[in-house]
C-alpha cells in the first residue's frame, strides 16, 4: 500500500496562508521572465463549454522550471451563477512535484485566480503606465475590480478610482470596501465613459463574452493611458481598441487559440507579449502620449508560479489537510 500522501487546502486554508498582493506581484512577474526567456512549457488551454451562453471549463497546465513548478488548473467560468448566489469562477489547483511526478497538493482556486489575475495587469501597467499614474477606472466592480485596483495600489500612486457597475449593490459593496482597505477616494459614476476618460489607468472586469458588447466608444480613452482588458474585449468596440499604440497580451498562441473558437473576431495586430516585456526584448511605454492596452488571458503560467509557494508556506504553518493517494 503507498504511503504517499498530498495535501488538501480548501479555500479557507489558501487564504489563511496570507500571500501577500506584493508577493504575488514578484512571483507572476518572475514567471514572465521565465517565459519571455523561453524557458517554460505551456499549451494553449483546452476548453469545454457545457449549456449554453459563455460557460467554460478549462484544463491549464504549466511547467516553470526555473520555480521548480508543474502542475494543472481545472477552472470554471459561469456568467450566470450570481443568480444561484454562486461565484463565476471556480475551479481545483493540482500541484505535482517536478521529480516524481506525483501529485502533492491539491488547492482551491479561486482566491489563486483572483489574486494572480490582478498581478498580471499590475506587471503589464509596470511595463505599459505611466509610472505616476494616480486615476484608475474600473468597470466592472465585482472580484477582479476588487483585485485589480489592489494590485496596481502596489505599483502606482493610486488616489482617485472611478467605478462604474450595471449592478448598484456591487458598485457600493466596492466603492466601501476599497476606501475603507486600501484609503482610496472612489467616485461611483453613473456612465461608462466616466470611468474611462481622464483616467490614467483603466480596468474593465465584467464577465467574458464572445460577442462584445462594445460599450466604450472611440475618442473615449485618453492620450497617455493604460487599459487592463480582464474581460477580453467585450466592453470595447473594436474602432476604440484599435486607438491603441501598443495592444499587447500575455500568450499569442493562446489568443490566436481563442480566435480560432470565436473570440476576438476585431482587434489591431498585437505588439508583444508579456513575457517579452518583461525580458527586455520588446520595449514597453516609450513616450507619454502613447495609449497602451494589455489583454491578458489569464495563463496556467500565473497559477504555476503562485500555487508552490502557497504549498510551501501551508506545509511550514501546518495548514490545510493531509490525504493519502
Amino acid at each position: 500500500m503507498s504511503k504517499e500522501k498530498l495535501l488538501y487546502l480548501s479555500q479557507a486554508d489558501v487564504e489563511t496562508v496570507d500571500l501577500t498582493m506584493a508577493e504575488v506581484i514578484e512571483l507572476v512577474e518572475t514567471a514572465f521572465r521565465e517565459k519571455g526567456e523561453g524557458r517554460v512549457e505551456m499549451p494553449p488551454k483546452p476548453g469545454v463549454h457545457p449549456g449554453e451562453g459563455d460557460n467554460f471549463i478549462h484544463a491549464m497546465p504549466a511547467y516553470i522550471p526555473g520555480m521548480n513548478s508543474v502542475g494543472v488548473k481545472w477552472v470554471s467560468g459561469f456568467p450566470n451563477n450570481y443568480k444561484r448566489g454562486l461565484p463565476y469562477i471556480t475551479g481545483l489547483l493540482i500541484l505535482n512535484d517536478p521529480e516524481t511526478g506525483l501529485p502533492i497538493s491539491v488547492m482551491d482556486c479561486e482566491w489563486i485566480t483572483a489574486k494572480r489575475t490582478a498581478a498580471a495587469t499590475a506587471v503589464a501597467a509596470r511595463y505599459l503606465a505611466r509610472p505616476n499614474s494616480s486615476t484608475l477606472g474600473v468597470l466592472g466592480c465585482g472580484v477582479q475590480g476588487h483585485t485589480n485596483t489592489e494590485a496596481l495600489n502596489v505599483l502606482f500612486p493610486l488616489e482617485k478610482v472611478m467605478a462604474y457597475d450595471v449592478n448598484s449593490e456591487a458598485l457600493n459593496d466596492f466603492a466601501d470596501n476599497i476606501s475603507s482597505r486600501l484609503g482610496l477616494e472612489v467616485v461611483p459614476v453613473e456612465a461608462p465613459r466616466e470611468a474611462v476618460s481622464g483616467c490614467d489607468l483603466i480596468v474593465t472586469a465584467g464577465p467574458i463574452l464572445k460577442k462584445p458588447h462594445a460599450t466604450i466608444k472611440p475618442g473615449w480613452m485618453d492620450e497617455g493611458a493604460f487599459a487592463s482588458l480582464v474581460d477580453f474585449d467585450s466592453y470595447w468596440h473594436p474602432d476604440a481598441i484599435k486607438e491603441a499604440d501598443k495592444f499587447c497580451t500575455d500568450d499569442v498562441p493562446q489568443l490566436m487559440h481563442y480566435q480560432e473558437i470565436g473570440y476576438f473576431q476585431d482587434i489591431p495586430p498585437i505588439y508583444a507579449d508579456l513575457g517579452e516585456l518583461v525580458a527586455g526584448k520588446k520595449p514597453g511605454r516609450e513616450t507619454s502620449e502613447e495609449r497602451t492596452m494589455a489583454c491578458n488571458l489569464g495563463l496556467a503560467l500565473d497559477d504555476m508560479a503562485v500555487a508552490p509557494v502557497i504549498y510551501q508556506r501551508a506545509v511550514e504553518k501546518n495548514i490545510g489537510t493531509w490525504l493519502p493517494l
